[in-house]
């Protein structure tokens, strides 16, 4: 019996593209990885150039395809979050963009490397084919995350990798209402190969991240995976509490040594006092975030809401239950036996 190979591809108004990605994945199958088998889930985020329509098409003439339909934009992490709990695969390609700047070509050498016994191999954006700007602050950002993480997650790495069926296991246990999907697989362990590679320039359309989109994912990835924010504001606030401290004394030990006038200081107070409040400030942002957090993690509302699925199997009962409600069956079920 053939494995499967599981591939996740998030889309949003990607009309004129998820046509060629499936094709490009169809070809690879078809010829260099015709020993497998293949789903290919597109998780759809309410687009609304017709991009639904072009997915119904492909899953009525391709069983391998598999359509989730949002009910709206709950963005590309959660869209395939959602998605990646519902593979099949022995193995799983967790993210394919559709404009396809990760190569498809690339998984025929991922799954040779799994084939070894490496459970988790992962793509490195060593070359970029974008803008100066753009590099530099992604090369920042991934530097500043894997510095404060409190685990190695690799630089230039995204959520381009292929895992293993005993990783996806893991990786989908956890519980995050906003998941860093590419540090909750470094977080999980398991061997690692890297595979570098370079990252194109889009062909067609325009990018979907734009400059809001892509700080709001950074200060996730920062925030998710490292107190180190927190402790920096700690470490700062004893730091400047003692020099305040040092100041004050040094003060009075200047008048009383060498004035007989009250010490003049007006500007020096209202420096320090615009100084501290904006240290204040910057703190108290900082805090927000990690509140911000977990308001929305304890609020425990639904991932994604789903309008439709397509191709996929009925789910069972048990599936249909949530995680609790099933712990207590099956308790029930062991209890009349």
């Amino acid at each position: 019996m053939k494995k499967t190979i599981s591939i996740i591809s998030p889309c949003y108004n990607e009309v004129d593209n998820v046509e060629k990605c499936h094709a490009a994945v169809r070809a690879l199958f078809e010829n260099e990885l015709s020993d497998y088998a293949f789903e290919h889930i597109f998780a759809d985020n309410a687009s609304t150039d017709g991009t639904p329509d072009v997915l119904r098409e492909l899953a009525a003439s391709a069983s391998e395809v598999k359509v989730i339909l949002n009910a709206r934009n709950f963005g590309p992490f959660r869209s395939m979050f959602n998605a990646l709990k519902s593979a099949t695969g022995d193995a799983v390609v967790v993210f394919l963009a559709v404009d396809l700047q990760d190569p498809p070509e690339k998984i025929i050498e991922f799954v040779r490397i799994w084939e070894t016994g490496v459970e988790v191999v992962a793509g490195a954006r060593v070359n970029r084919q974008e803008s100066l700007a753009l590099r530099v602050c992604r090369a920042i950002f991934y530097r500043i995350v894997n510095g404060l993480s409190d685990i190695d997650i690799p630089v230039n790495v995204g959520e381009f990798q292929l895992i293993d069926r005993k990783v996806w296991e893991a990786v989908i246990q956890h519980d995050d209402h906003y998941p860093y999907v590419r540090g909750i697989i470094a977080s999980v362990g398991f061997k690692r190969v890297i595979v570098p590679y370079t990252w194109e320039a889009r062909q067609i359309g325009i990018s979907k991240n734009n400059l809001p989109r892509l700080i709001d994912q950074a200060l996730n990835g920062i925030f998710s995976f490292t107190n180190a924010p927190m402790r920096m504001c700690t470490l700062v606030g004893l730091v400047l509490a003692g020099l305040c401290m040092l100041y004050a004394f040094g003060s009075v030990a200047a008048y009383l040594l060498f004035s007989t006038t009250a010490p003049a200081g007006i500007t020096t107070v209202i420096v320090s006092l615009f100084f501290l409040s904006g240290v204040q400030l910057a703190f108290i942002g900082i805090l927000g975030e990690y509140v911000t957090s977990i308001h929305a993690q304890v609020r425990r509302g639904p991932m994604v809401v789903e309008r439709e699925r397509i191709n996929f199997k009925p789910a069972t009962t048990a599936e249909k239950l949530p995680a609790e409600n099933m712990v207590h069956a099956l308790q029930k079920k062991a209890a009349s036996t």
